[in-house]
Parts: C-alpha cells; structure tokens; sequence
C-alpha cells in the first residue's frame, strides 16, 4: 500500500539552468512535486519538455553546463542540491538509484555483468569477497535472469535487450535503494520484454516498498504503472493528478491533446488521429503567458499575456490553466469524446480501395541465411537464418504491418526486397517483375519506385547537406529533374508533406525530430514510388509527433495511391494505419490476416502474447497478460519443429517435431499452427 503521509522525496519550485552561448537558458522552472514511500509517480510529456533534466537534476548528473540554480530538492527532508559532490555521491546508487533508457550505453562492455554490480555494492558497503558474488547472484535471480551462477561472468553485448535492461535493475538495487528514478526504461524494448519488465518492477516495488519516478512519454506504461501523475510542458509543471483522475478528466489542454494523440486498439482506423499543432518551444524562444497557448486550441488573449497560477482543484490535483479557474466559462472535453466524422477525415474503407486494385508485391518464400564463418581462412561453420522462407503480398493503394520482437527478421525482409541486400533463395515479383533476376539497370529502374523511410531520420539525413541536396540527390541520380525544374520540385514536395519552399536551404540541425521525417518521407517520395517502406518511421516519435506523421502517410496514400510495409514492434500503430498484418517469428511469417481479425481474434499463441502485451493507456484496465517465458533461440541454432515451441504455452509434442505449414482457417485468415490441424 502506498503511504501518503510523509513525502519521501519533496521536490520545491526546482529551476534548472544551463549555461549556452546565447547565454542562460531555464530547462525546467519553479518544478514542485513529492513521492511518498512505496509509490510510483510518472513525468510525462514531449521530448523537450524537461522530464529527463528534472530526473538528473535531483542526483545532480547533469552536464558541466547545467546546475540547479534555486529550489529545494529534499530527501528524507536531506536537502539534496545543497550537498557536496562526495556528500551526494554517498546517496547515489546506495539511497537514490538511476535506471537509463538504454543499458548498452550505460553498461561496460569490458567488464563482465557480475563485476559492474559488485562494483557497485564495494562503493557503499565493506563486505567479503565471497559475499560479494553471492549479493550479485542474488540480484540477478531477483530481477529474473536465467542461470544467475553462469551469466554473472558474461558480458553485456552477450546478453539481450530484455536481459541488459534486467542487469541495470540489478544494479539498481544492489544497495536496497529507497528511491528508483527509471528514465524511460521500456522505451527501446519489444511489446513483450516491456510487459516483462514493467510486472518486474511492480514485483519488487511490492516486495522492497520501493519508490519508483518514472519517466516516460508512454501513456499505455503510466496508466499500468503510476499512482500519481507530473504532466510537464516547455520546463513546467502544468497538471498534477492521480493517475486515474487523469486519465478519466484531463484538466489541461496539453495532457487532453496528448491522450487524444494516441493510436488505440480500440481506435476506428477511419478515423484521423488529433494531433498537437506546433512544437514544444525551444529554451530561448519561450513564449510570454501560457506556455502552450501557440499550440493550445483554447487560447485566449489572456492566455497569451499573462501566466496562468496553479489551481487546486482539491484531492493533491493541481492544474495551471486559466481554464479551470472557477470563473472561465470554457470547459476542456473529455479525451473519450471523438470528433464526428467529416468528409476529410475519414479515410475510405478497405473493400472499396482494394477490391479492384492490382497486385504490386509479390514475395514467395523468401530466404536470407548470413554465413557464420571461422579461423584464418574463413571457413563457413553455420548460418544465421535471419529470414527463412517468408510470404506475402501487398495489393496498390495498400498498407501490410509486419510485426514482431527485435531480431525476427522484419528489417531485413525490407532490405531484401528493395535489392539492399541479395537473398539466399525466393521469389520477389514487383508490378511484374522479376526483382532477385533483374539486372543492373531494370532494378535501378525498379528500385525508384520502392522507397524507404527509416527509423531514424537524425541519423538517415546528411547533416552536410542542404534539405535541397537531400530531397534533390534521388531526383539527380535517377534524372528526374535539373536546376530550376528540380527546385520547383523540392519546393512542390515540401508542401505535400506539411512543411514550406523556404526550408530547403536550411540543414538538418534546424529541425525538430517530427519536421525531420517529413523531410525523409519528401526524399522518398522524390521519385513518384509506387511503394514506401516505413520501417520503424514513427517509434523514436513523441506520440504527438507520431500522430502528424500517422496522419501525412493516410492522406499520401488516399491522393497518389500509395503502397505501405509498415515495418514496426508498435501494435497499436500497426493497428491504426494497417488494412492487413503478418506477424513475423523467427524469419518466418506466423499468421496473416485483416487488422481488425487479428486484434479480435488472433490465432497464433504467438500473435496472442503480442496483443496481450500491448500497454492500455486505461488505468481501470487490468490486462490479462499472457506473459512469455524464456528468451527468443538463437537464429543460428533454431528449435526443431514449430520454432515457436519453447516459449509457447500450448506447445504439444508435435511442435517439437513437427514444422506446421500455412493454412488458410477463414478468408483470408491464414496461420501457420498444429493447434488447428496437420495443415
């Protein structure tokens, strides 16, 4: 049980500044919040808003640049930003400790996982050698990493996703820490390993009496995981509820549109996603008044000049919006209110674009083995079967979801496809043609009519290079179009994806995360494609971003008629934008069938874990996981039979034996199972 009475950590009107060449800019300004003992508290908001620099102020981990400039941060009423740098020291990992979004950047890769936790018993407690190594067995069977004795001598590029982020637990809790600040800790996991981890932390919170700050843009993680709620914007604190409140009455405009961003199960995929016009300001240009009145479709002049206080709306609910001043006569609808549809808005039905359309993509059992070679002469010993025999086809004007864990092969399918890389064995046919026989110029040829988007486009975009040189380069290399018609071109595509003629002489750095896929979407839509290929395009996205770039690819799609493979571990994304899903294990296709079928009904034990881990953004929703034992087999040395069996929990003797073949169950409903027979 949660104890509310005194607060374990009391946080008062925190500002945090940072020292830059334009001079001092506040990152987070007058932040209060407490957390009592045994409670989980959650700070939500964009990317930007201050989350993370409010989670590293409290221990002090921020840059030389940056300090906490005024404020109380009290611990056990212990003030910590008054402390000296070997005093707070004493308190990290031992009082307070820290969980990062991504371990691999935080774990050693040069030492072993045993010796990074014992390292960080040694700092706060003298004890025997051989106690040491016992605390660090201990630990890692807390956290659930299999055969704890062996694995604490393995080191961390030997280990998961799922399995990294268990260690950093560990040592998270090598010292019985009172408080755990968890920096989006299931952020960059597959749907499954997260519902691992999150039911992970809620055993030992209840087993220690642990605090938990979570911070995280996830809505689905907050509503299962948080008893209370910090909302922050542009560096403040604009609402404070529990969760439950929250999520039922929103009182600020700005956690309203955020839930309203947010792709459900649930969600009428005809249905266009409300979004958040704008971006969160940046720290020098910070608007006067309410500092999401530019974005916030309640704005009022008053808004705009003077800043709103904080409101107590009774129950520790806090909300700092003229709206909720008692004399405003603007309400704030309810999240559950959707928008009656309109002519544009609503996206057309899947029978009527479909029905008469032509098949573009045709892939028949398509392989990639990656040769596993040794010694001096590179002799080849085994095969990574990355993908092992896959199936499918993608009609015009259709959007096909591939889904699955990391490692299962849906990245390379796309690669294969568009000629990146060269498969093993397999068929791809393209508006007809023969893709894996084509020569050097008919797939050039073909090749402009397959685009990608990827994943990252921080990383995807030349950072040298004008977004004139980025969107102009695919129209030079395939002749499309030179000097004054190629810069009415960029300008033409530009505005197709929301964004204006005059950027094309700005570089990449001069954008926001969501105005930079824009422009790799405009790059690959360069060419006139026939089909995109979206692998993972929104998941580094805040949801309200992702909810923009949601929104262009529907409407690209109904005026120019575009093809999809989406390429994503984000269900509820899939859900939303696909007419049709295949769900991917190991190399190979499990099930396929419409979205909807697959999320009312799915099949496969497999695409049953999947759904079952999707995270609910409904705090009165207890869902029913089905959690999935063990980690994925090693795509070199895959299991006998069904590759499924050893995680499945309704595998029978014959999947150990026995490979199932494709069948068609319903019309066009089609798994890959031997609960449903020989096949």
């Amino acid at each position: 049980m949660v104890n509310h009475e005194t607060p374990l950590l009391q946080v008062e009107k925190m500002t945090t500044v940072f020292q830059t060449r334009k001079g001092t800019v506040e990152a987070v300004n007058d932040i209060s919040f407490s957390i009592t003992k045994g409670e989980t508290v959650a700070i939500v908001g964009e990317s930007g808003s201050g989350k993370s620099v409010s989670a590293l102020s409290i221990l002090r981990l921020l840059e030389n640049t940056g300090k906490v400039s005024s404020g109380k941060v009290l611990f056990n009423n212990l003030n910590l930003a008054e402390l000296k740098d070997e005093e707070i020291r004493k308190i990290r990992g031992k009082d307070i400790a820290m969980v990062f979004q991504d371990p691999m950047s935080c774990l050693d890769p040069v030492y072993t996982i045993g010796n990074q936790i014992i390292e960080t018993i040694k700092i706060h407690e003298d004890l025997p050698t051989k106690e040491y190594v016992e605390r660090a067995i201990e630990l890692l069977r807390l956290v659930g990493l299999p055969d704890p004795e062996n694995r604490i001598h393995v080191y961390p590029h030997q280990l998961s996703g799922g399995q990294r982020q268990r260690v950093m637990i560990a040592i998270a809790l090598a010292c019985r820490p009172a408080l755990i600040i968890a920096d989006e800790p299931t952020t960059a996991l597959d749907v499954t390993v997260q519902a691992q981890i999150m039911e992970l932390l809620k055993d030992l919170q209840s087993k220690f009496d642990t605090s938990i700050l979570l911070v995280t843009h996830d809505l689905g993680v907050v509503a299962e995981m948080a008893d209370r709620v910090v909302v922050v914007y542009a560096g403040q604190v604009v609402e404070q509820s529990s969760v439950r409140e929250l999520f039922e009455n929103p009182q600020h405009p700005y956690t309203e549109a955020l839930m309203r961003s947010i792709p459900r199960i649930e969600t009428d995929r005809d249905q266009r996603l409300q979004t958040i016009k704008g971006n969160v300001p940046s720290l020098d240009e910070i608007p006067s008044g309410c500092r999401f009145h530019p974005r916030c479709q309640f704005a009022t002049d008053k808004c705009r000049i003077e800043e709103p206080p904080f409101y107590n709306l009774g129950d520790n609910r806090l909300s700092k919006c003229w709206l909720v001043d008692p004399d405003a006569e603007i309400e704030i609808s309810s999240p559950g209110t959707i928008k009656e549809k309109t002519d544009e808005d609503v996206y057309d039905n899947l029978d009527e674009r479909l029905g008469e359309k032509e098949l573009l993509l045709d892939v028949e059992e398509l392989k990639k083995h990656f040769p596993i070679t040794k010694g001096i002469l590179s002799r080849t010993v085994g095969h990574v079967r990355a993908v092992d025999g896959v199936s499918f086809h993608i009609h015009q004007g259709e959007t096909l979801g591939l889904v699955g864990e990391s490692g299962c092969g849906k990245s390379t399918v796309g690669r294969l496809i568009t000629g990146l890389i060269d498969s093993t064995k397999g068929q791809v046919s393209f508006a007809g043609n023969d893709l894996i026989n084509s020569n050097r110029k008919s797939m050039k040829n073909l090749r402009k009519r397959m685009q990608f988007v990827f994943q990252d486009p921080f990383s995807s975009l030349n950072p040298r290079m004008t977004v004139l040189d980025i969107i102009g380069e695919p129209l030079e290399v395939h002749g499309l179009a030179k000097g004054l018609d190629k810069q009415e071109k960029i300008g033409e595509l530009l505005e197709t994806v929301g964004l204006s003629k005059n950027d094309m002489q700005k570089f990449p750095h001069q954008f926001s995360g969501g105005q930079l896929q824009r422009i790799g979407i405009a790059r690959a839509l360069a060419t006139e494609p026939d089909l995109l290929i979206c692998d993972e395009a929104v998941s580094a996205l805040d949801v309200s971003v992702q909810a923009q770039i949601l929104n262009l690819l529907k409407d690209l799609q109904r005026k120019m008629g575009l093809s999809y493979l989406f390429i994503s571990h984000d269900l509820n994304v899939v859900k939303y934008i696909s007419d049709r899903i295949a769900v991917m294990y190991m190399g190979e296709i499990v099930e396929v069938t419409d979205s909807e079928t697959l999320f009312k009904e799915p099949l496969h034990p497999y695409s049953k874990a999947l759904i079952s881990a999707v995270p609910v953004p409904d705090p009165t929703v207890d869902p029913d996981r089905i959690i999935l034992k063990g980690e994925v087999p090693s795509p070199s040395n895959p299991p006998s039979g069904c590759k499924f069996h050893t995680r499945c929990p309704m595998a029978m003797e014959v999947c150990k034996q026995k490979k199932p073949l494709m069948q068609e169950l319903s019309s066009g409903h089609i798994v890959s199972c031997h609960l449903y027979g020989e096949g």
